[in-house]
C-alpha cells in the first residue's frame, strides 16, 4: 500500500513536470489566487466598524464611505478570480495536450506484446476519458491547496483577533471534519480507478461490436453482444453510483459537526453580549469570517473532493501510459535477449 502511494505521488510529480513550460502563465493564476485569498478577511474585517459605528453608536463620517469599499473589495476580488481562472484552464488545456502527444509518441513505439496484454478500448479510453479528466488535475490540486491555505490563514487570524475564545471553540470542528473528509476522499479514488477501467472494458465491447458486426450477424451473437454491453454499462452504472453516493454523504455528515459548533458558539456569544464582551458588528463580523473559514477547513463543495478524486487518479493513470515506454521496452529487450542466448 505504501509502496503504490509512493509511485502514485511519483507520477503525479511526473505530471506536473508538463506544468513547467508554461510558468508565467501558471504564477500569473497564483497571483490572482493570492490576491483572493488577502481579500477573503476583508468583507467581515469591514461589517464590524460598519454595524458598530452606524448603526449602534449613529456615527458618520468614514462610516459613509465603507459601503464603496466592500463594493472595491469585491471588484477586486472578481478580477482576481477571472485572471486566475483563465491563466489555470489554459495552462490545464496544454498539458492535456501535452501529455496526449507524449502518450502517443510512446504508444506507437511500444511493443507487441503490450499490445497483445491489454485491451484495444482500455488503450483508447485513455487517450478519451483519461485524458480529458485530467484537465486541471496537474495544476488544481496546488491551486487549491493554496489558495485555501492563504484563505484559512487570513480568515484565522481575523477571527483570533476578533475573539479568540470563541475561536478555539470553532477550530474542535477541525479533526472530525478532517476524518471524514479522508475517509470519503480514500473511498471516491479507488471508485474512480474502477470505474475508469469500466469504462475501457465497456469501449473494448462496443468496438469489438462495432469491427466484427458481420461476424455477429452471420453467427447471430446479437443477443449475446447486448447482454455483454448492458453487463458492461450497468457496471460503469454500479461504480457511477458508488462514487455519487460517497459524495452525496460527506456533505450532510460535516453539516451537522459545523451546526453543532455554530449553536454552541451562538450561546457562548449571547453570554458575551449579556456580559459586555462584544458587539453587535464584532459578534456579525465573528459569524461571517467563520462561515467563510469553513468551507475551505471541510471543502464540502459537493464537487471538489469528487472532482479532485476523478482528476487525480486519472492524471496518475495518464502520466503512467506516457511512462511505460522505457519499461517495456526494457522487458521487450530482456525476453528477446533470452530467446537468443543459447543454452547453458
Amino acid at each position: 500500500m505504501a509502496s503504490s502511494n509512493a509511485n502514485n505521488l511519483q507520477l503525479y510529480l511526473r505530471l506536473l513536470r508538463y506544468v513547467k513550460p508554461y510558468w508565467v502563465p501558471f504564477a500569473l493564476s497564483i497571483a490572482g489566487m493570492v490576491v483572493m485569498a488577502a481579500t477573503e478577511p476583508a468583507f467581515p474585517a469591514l461589517l464590524k466598524p460598519l454595524l458598530d459605528g452606524s448603526f449602534v453608536q449613529k456615527e458618520g463620517g468614514l462610516l459613509a464611505w465603507l459601503p464603496v469599499l466592500i463594493v472595491a473589495v469585491f471588484v477586486v476580488r472578481g478580477f482576481a478570480s477571472y485572471l486566475s481562472s483563465y491563466a489555470i484552464g489554459w495552462v490545464g488545456n496544454k498539458v492535456v495536450m501535452d501529455l496526449r502527444n507524449a502518450m502517443f509518441v510512446n504508444l506507437v513505439r511500444l511493443p507487441t506484446h503490450y499490445y497483445d496484454n491489454h485491451t484495444s478500448g482500455s488503450l483508447i479510453s485513455k487517450f478519451t476519458f483519461d485524458v480529458l479528466r485530467v484537465t486541471g488535475a496537474a495544476t488544481s490540486v496546488v491551486s487549491v491547496l493554496l489558495h485555501d491555505s492563504l484563505t484559512i490563514a487570513g480568515l484565522l487570524a481575523w477571527l483570533f483577533w476578533l475573539n479568540w475564545k470563541l475561536t478555539l471553540v470553532a477550530l474542535l470542528v477541525g479533526p472530525p471534519a478532517v476524518v471524514i473528509t479522508r475517509a470519503f476522499s480514500k473511498r471516491l479514488r479507488a471508485m474512480s480507478r474502477a470505474e475508469q477501467e469500466a469504462t475501457g472494458d465497456l469501449n473494448h465491447a462496443l468496438e469489438e461490436s462495432i469491427g466484427c458486426h458481420r461476424v455477429v450477424k452471420v453467427f447471430g451473437g446479437q443477443d449475446y453482444e447486448a447482454k455483454r454491453f448492458d453487463s458492461g454499462a450497468n457496471k460503469v452504472r454500479r461504480f457511477n453510483m458508488k462514487v455519487t453516493a460517497a459524495a452525496a454523504a460527506n456533505t450532510p455528515l460535516i453539516q451537522i459537526v459545523v451546526t453543532i459548533a455554530l449553536a454552541l458558539i451562538v450561546y457562548l456569544a449571547a453570554r458575551q453580549a449579556a456580559a459586555d464582551e462584544t458587539t453587535v458588528g464584532g459578534f456579525v463580523s465573528f459569524l461571517t469570517a467563520l462561515l467563510l473559514v469553513f468551507p475551505p477547513l471541510r471543502r464540502d463543495d459537493r464537487g471538489r473532493i469528487r472532482v479532485l478524486s476523478h482528476r487525480v487518479a486519472a492524471g496518475v493513470s495518464a502520466a503512467a501510459q506516457a511512462d511505460r515506454r522505457q519499461s517495456d521496452l526494457a522487458a521487450g529487450a530482456r525476453r528477446r535477449r533470452k530467446r537468443i542466448s543459447p543454452d547453458r
